[in-house]
């Protein structure tokens, strides 16, 4: 049995709103990691140790959910 075609609207709709907000926090998490790499850039030498590996790893971090808003978006577009 086939669906009501209102069904299918709604979830085109669902869709396009939730690929909308990946692609901002796919953005907003790819301007972070840019962030700290260029902080890095700036204060260079003037960083502690501990502040250049916790950059590091915020910038991993931010990088790392930038690509899974991206993977659920190309997951949903393949469904």
């Amino acid at each position: 049995m086939s669906k009501d075609p209102l069904d299918n609207v709604g979830d085109a709709i669902k869709k396009g709103v939730d690929d909308v907000k990946d692609r901002v926090h796919e953005t907003q998490h790819r301007s972070e990691a840019e962030g700290e790499r260029a902080r890095r850039d700036v204060l260079g030498d003037s960083m502690t140790p501990g502040e250049k590996v916790g950059s590091i790893a915020d910038e991993a971090k931010n990088r790392a959910q930038a690509e899974v808003d991206a993977m659920k978006r190309e997951l949903r577009d393949r469904t």
